[in-house]
């Protein structure tokens, strides 16, 4: 099986790294982009199986951005997953409402996340596509 493909979209520089290297760890292809702007130039070539969206950035916000990427066929079954600060159950709505799969609250725990990353990664694979489950901070 060939290395599952993640972007992840967030404004700071640490929470990058950190994310970029507990994924590479596992053996998965990782872009990285800094704002929308810059996660919108990648997804014209790169066309990854989860995206993994900061809420909180300058400019276009990830709700936006995830909303935009709804908009687009391509994007149907790219699973996109909230990676917020935020962790009320409204902005879990909000997220939800936007078209995020799931919702990962921040600090992430480097223990846990690779296993929360796949199983968004299966549940997807076994539904059969990407949009359309409920987003939990659970999963």
């Amino acid at each position: 099986m060939s290395a599952e493909s993640i972007l992840i979209v967030d404004d700071n520089p640490d929470n990058q790294d950190l994310t970029r290297i507990v994924l590479e760890c596992e053996g998965w292809e990782v872009r990285v982009a800094e704002d929308a702007l810059h996660a919108l130039k990648i997804l014209e070539t790169y066309l990854p199986r989860l995206i993994l969206m900061d809420v909180q950035m300058p400019g276009m916000d990830g709700l936006e951005l995830t909303r935009k990427l709804r908009a687009d066929a391509t994007f149907r079954d790219v699973i996109i997953v909230a990676l917020t600060a935020y962790a009320m159950k409204a902005d879990e709505d909000k997220a939800r409402a936007a078209g995020c799969d799931g919702y990962i609250s921040k600090p992430i725990d480097t223990r846990t996340f690779p296993e929360r990353v796949r199983r968004y990664l299966n549940r997807s694979r076994d539904a059969g596509g990407g949009a359309g489950r409920p987003c939990t901070a659970e999963d």
